[in-house]
């Protein structure tokens, strides 16, 4: 019978392990680690400021809640961001730019065009209320004005009839509450972008009854007109420079 020999290297091995085993079994079994409790509970306030401080605190957490419904609904990611995803539905391709991309596009163009909106802001409400020269409800005051202006420079006043009307309110549109505005204001960047939508479908679905009746006249009826109307609408939306046409106009209409 051959002997079983081990080489140094396994022999240091399992020295090791066994080093290792003998010191786990040294170790003191320790007492169990507690589980920390939360306790959420409500304290008097010391005085008013404490309290007007706390119910700021608050406000502005419920703020931060909604930001993003407040970043859709009340500036111009709404208009552009339906306007690039039907582009992208009239060229054809279903995934092509992805929708990061869209969204991401939509919302680095909705700052460039709220950009002089929030410097107003900035400018007339945020700064003299944190230099403590207004304040916060002058500072909420002042900081809706540019926000309405803008707002009510891109509705119908069709739309905002219909709001005010609804509401039965008797204000003019200067004065007509955020409450009535923001939906007249959705409902106007909602009828925009489907118009704008309509045009850009026009030389794509022209180009698409080309190819088909091409495609017909040839004979080829098994050949899915796609499969060529996708090159000539993406040759043709190249050429054009397509894409800072659609850009340009979606600025155009804010400016």
């Amino acid at each position: 019978m051959k002997k079983l020999l081990l080489s140094p290297v396994a022999l240091r091995f399992s020295a090791i392990v066994f080093l290792l085993a003998l010191a786990a079994l040294a170790i003191p079994q320790t007492a169990p680690v507690a589980i920390p409790s939360v306790k959420i509970g409500l304290e008097g306030a010391k005085n008013q400021g404490e309290l007007g401080s706390s119910l700021q605190i608050l406000a502005l957490l419920t703020v931060l809640s909604i930001a993003p419904a407040i970043l859709i609904l009340t500036t111009s990611f709404t208009r552009i961001v339906i306007i690039l995803s039907l582009t992208r539905t009239a060229l054809g391709t279903q995934s092509i730019p992805p929708n990061q991309v869209i969204i991401g596009l939509s919302l680095f163009l909705s700052l460039y065009v709220m950009s002089p909106t929030y410097t107003e802001i900035n400018d007339t409400a945020l700064k003299p209320y944190t230099a403590k020269q207004i304040t916060f409800d002058q500072a909420v005051e002042k900081a809706q004005m540019p926000l309405r202006k803008f707002m009510l420079k891109n509705t119908y006043s069709k739309d905002l009839k219909l709001f005010v009307d609804l509401r039965k309110e008797k204000a003019t549109p200067k004065d007509v509450s955020l409450i009535t505005l923001i939906p007249a204001f959705i409902l106007s960047e909602l009828k925009t972008a489907f118009i704008v939508g309509f045009y850009i479908f026009i030389p794509f679905v022209i180009i698409d009854l080309v190819v088909a009746s091409v495609l017909m006249s040839l004979g080829m009826m098994m050949m899915p007109p796609s499969v060529v109307s996708l090159p000539a609408k993406l040759l043709v939306f190249v050429l054009a420079d397509g894409w800072s046409l659609i850009v340009s106009a979606i600025m155009a209409g804010y400016m």
